[in-house]
């Protein structure tokens, strides 16, 4: 064999192998027993669209989404009330039927809680976004936080992406956030994103592309120190098989099981939601595999833990499956799934 194949074929062998490798070791995490009691402790969260609070929704919808959720395990509803502007700012006219939802919420499901869910692009890959180091727009952020809660909500949950791990001004960010819901005694809570499936997976990544993806573990741990309740996006994985979407959820939900503290609510996101591209297979990221897998997770690395739950996405795009799935697996409140 000439050298130029013999290089062909090492390099071939050094990509191949460790796909494969990882490929085995999903599937494996993905098999064995769900320990008992590894179903929902009613601190559920599910994210709406905006049109729960731009005036396209009406009382007989909050009636139907009333009934589908009663008795599951959902607290907290994620609406969307932004998006921020670059500049740290939200204009009041996003969110202008916000208090005849959050008064009809409470009226018609007691002891659900309305969170406001605010984001933006940042500009951490190009020169368009929010821009975190401004301390301008950090204190703006601030202060569109507590024009929000002003508005009656009863927390606020924010979605910043792409944000790479590591990033001490976001972690700054949250600090001066917490200050403000911890003076109104409201949640704060964020979305998260996946942890490093290998070490230092992100930085190769960003390296490589530009688009690092993943958080390491110790900053994952960081920003669930500095909220309330941490919504991992266990989704958009770009896995094309079941059993291994399951396995990785698996293996998510123990790495973040592992660094989240006791008193903040860890949730595991379900993808509610059906489109096939390069970031998400329908076919193999099922509500029904992450169930598996977040339950397989919860039981071998703290099956006992109270503050956890699931959080779907999203309402618009589930379709009646989807809902189906997450009571026969996850169980109602108060109930425990066969």
């Amino acid at each position: 064999m000439s050298w130029p194949r013999r290089i062909a074929l090492a390099l071939a062998v050094l990509l191949v192998v460790p796909v494969v490798a990882g490929a085995v070791a999903l599937r494996v995490n993905y098999a064995g027993d769900i320990a008992e009691g590894t179903t929902t402790r009613g601190k559920d969260a599910v994210w709406l669209g905006h049109a729960w609070v731009d005036g396209r929704k009406k009382d007989a919808d909050v009636d139907a989404f009333a009934a589908r959720i009663r008795g599951s395990g959902i607290r907290d509803l994620y609406v969307h009330a932004g998006p921020l502007e670059h500049d740290g700012s939200l204009p009041a006219d996003r969110y202008p039927r916000a208090r005849w939802l959050i008064d009809a919420v409470h009226r018609k499901i007691p002891g659900i809680r309305v969170q406001a869910w605010l984001g933006d692009e940042l500009a951490s890959e190009g020169p368009d976004g929010l821009k975190l180091p401004d301390s301008g727009t950090r204190a703006a952020v601030v202060r569109s936080t507590a024009q929000i809660l002003d508005a009656g909500f009863d927390g606020v949950h924010f979605d910043l992406e792409p944000l790479h791990s590591g990033d001490g001004d976001y972690l700054s960010l949250l600090d001066d956030l917490r200050e403000l819901t911890r003076a109104r005694k409201v949640p704060l809570s964020v979305a998260a994103h996946q942890i490093d499936p290998l070490p230092a997976l992100h930085a190769v990544r960003g390296g490589l592309t530009g688009h690092p993806k993943w958080w390491s573990q110790k900053f994952f741990g960081q920003v669930a120190r500095r909220v309330d309740q941490i919504a991992v996006m266990s989704y958009d994985t770009g896995i094309p098989l079941e059993s291994l979407y399951g396995g990785y959820v698996a293996q998510q939900t123990a790495l973040a099981l592992e660094v989240t503290p006791e008193d903040t609510d860890l949730l595991m996101g379900l993808p509610f939601f059906h489109e096939d591209d390069i970031g998400h297979w329908e076919n193999a990221e099922t509500v029904a595999a992450a169930i598996r897998g977040t339950r397989l997770g919860l039981g071998r690395t703290d099956r006992d833990r109270e503050r956890f739950g699931v959080a779907l996405y999203v309402d618009f795009a589930a379709e009646e499956a989807d809902w189906q799935a997450y009571r026969k697996d996850w169980g109602e409140h108060g109930y425990s799934a066969p």
